[in-house]
């Protein structure tokens, strides 16, 4: 398994994919998702009391605008013309009633439909969009929606389907492409929710704008660590034109400590996964909530220049690329449009001190030395030179650094040489220096 995930990631950075350009999504959404608070117990009223909390709260004025209903929304049958229909008691208002609503309070109701499924079913039973892409599609760009959530359960039989998981996804994204052309208006976003059994993070981008990598999340740190150390591997699938999801944000929900909260939200932050909230805001606590709104990390999530996630230059206590679903890899790092972003990750369950050379990054110079900026405490912390130290780092607990070019390093710096290829640094005329 190990080398098979090695493979992966080895090819995938050298692969030319084609990536589907329909012009939206460029960066990660940020919004709710009613599943992992609700699951099937959703009505209209719900929708209308979590988006006016997301206003309250002030997560709509740093970024999340989404409001996304999951399954279970529909009636179990189509109507007599073969359209979906909302739940008639649930949503007796019908859904461009709450679009409409939403919009007015500058929320957008993204799709969903537990999605809808690329199969005959959803996941909770209801019906899926196989053999109805197209009027699905034209179906929920009337009702307002501009998201689609779109699951993998209920796959039809061999001798019908006749695709790989590939083509079963390209059918409604072909929908959704011949809709914006024939319509006018922007594509609806196709989010796939493939579960990652196919290798999505390969093709993905060529039908979707994100695709789950993994099964659902739970609100454990051993779920969080599972989906860390996976996406470990495969982070250069994310740019502009497409990412990596690793499922909705299990904030507040219980099972996690304060510590392991605001690792998950850096990880999936700064690894630029979508950002859905899946708690109960009507009960969300002050300590989660300012989580959520840390906009020096949200910044990371939507710089405009940088689209790239953050990936392992040093796995910590585990050999460098060594799979471990336990213990992922500990020290990251990656480009913004305003320095280098460090994350550090302290798998183990005690505090820590994590210290690392600062050229082990691919993104930091040699000779030169950073301003530190703690994205979590929101601090300035000084210059680092060569290296930096990180204290008792929490059990589970994360550090968020942004490291700027500040100069030259002092001059007479010892040693000479303080960078990953030590063995390989000579003067001029090829004497080998060494420490």
């Amino acid at each position: 398994m190990i080398l098979t995930i090695t493979l992966i990631a080895g090819l995938l950075g050298g692969l030319s994919v084609s990536a589907l350009d329909s012009g939206v999504a460029r960066l990660p959404v940020l919004g709710y998702n009613t599943w992992n608070a609700y699951q099937c117990n959703i009505d209209q009223d719900l929708i209308i009391t979590t988006a006016t909390l997301m206003k309250s709260l002030g997560l709509q004025d740093v970024g999340y605008t989404h409001v996304n209903l999951d399954d279970c929304w529909a009636e179990k049958n189509r109507s007599a013309a073969g359209s979906l229909v909302p739940d008639t008691t649930r949503f007796s208002k019908g859904f461009s009633w709450l679009t409409g609503q939403l919009h007015s309070m500058g929320l957008k109701l993204t799709s969903v439909l537990q999605y809808s499924d690329s199969g005959w079913l959803t996941c909770a039973g209801y019906p899926g969009s196989f053999q109805n892409e197209a009027k699905d599609a034209k179906t929920y760009q009337d009702w307002g929606f501009d998201y689609l959530k779109y699951d993998n359960c209920a796959i039809p039989y061999d001798d019908i389907i006749k695709e790989n998981t590939f083509g079963k996804y390209q059918r409604m994204a072909g929908a959704i492409a011949d809709l914006a052309k024939s319509s006018g208006k922007p594509p609806i976003i196709f989010s796939l929710c493939e579960w990652g059994w196919s290798q999505v993070w390969i093709w993905g981008k060529q039908v979707g704008q994100s695709w789950r990598t993994t099964g659902d999340i739970g609100p454990n740190w051993e779920s969080l660590a599972n989906i860390i150390n996976f996406n470990s591997f495969i982070t250069t699938a994310t740019d502009f034109s497409g990412r990596n999801d690793l499922d909705m944000l299990q904030l507040g929900n219980g099972g996690l400590t304060f510590d392991e909260a605001k690792s998950h939200f850096t990880a999936w932050a700064l690894m630029k996964s979508p950002l859905l909230i899946g708690t109960n805001l009507s009960a969300i606590t002050p300590d989660i909530l300012g989580i959520l709104k840390n906009t020096e990390v949200l910044a990371i999530n939507q710089d405009p220049v940088e689209g790239t996630s953050i990936s392992p230059f040093r796995w910590g206590v585990n050999p460098d690329w060594t799979s471990n679903s336990t213990h992922p890899a500990q020290y990251w790092s990656g480009p913004s449009q305003n320095g280098t972003v460090v994350m550090l990750l302290n798998t183990l369950d005690e505090p820590a001190s994590m210290t690392f050379n600062l050229t082990e990054s691919p993104w930091i110079r040699a000779g030169r030395q950073y301003s530190v900026r703690d994205l979590w405490a929101h601090t300035n912390n000084g210059t680092a030179i060569r290296n930096f130290t990180a204290e008792n780092v929490p059990p589970h607990g994360v550090v968020a650094l942004l490291l700027k070019d500040a100069g030259d390093e002092p001059a007479g710096t010892s040693p000479p040489c303080n960078g990953v290829v030590i063995s390989q640094c000579t003067d001029k005329n090829g004497t080998f220096v060494g420490m």
